[in-house]
């Protein structure tokens, strides 16, 4: 525990790689921040979302996404 404390300090003395810090958080969606969109749905079409986004094995925002994306007609 000593030496993983004492690597923490000698690191921190040295500084910290400024774009390794950067490039935590989610990914980007698109060029700029992303909005959130609160969306309601009734029990059955949000189970049917549920069940659709587990069968293709994605998320369910990522299956909204595709959704709005397929509609919109935009990549």
């Amino acid at each position: 525990m000593v030496k993983v404390c004492g690597q923490a300090a000698d690191e921190a003395e040295t500084g910290y790689d400024v774009e390794k810090l950067r490039k935590r958080g989610r990914p980007a969606l698109g060029v700029g921040p992303g909005a959130v969109v609160p969306v309601r749905m009734d029990a059955a079409l949000l189970e049917a979302l549920n069940a659709r986004a587990e069968q293709v094995h994605v998320s369910r925002s990522e299956a909204i996404r595709e959704a709005v994306r397929a509609w919109t007609q935009v990549a």
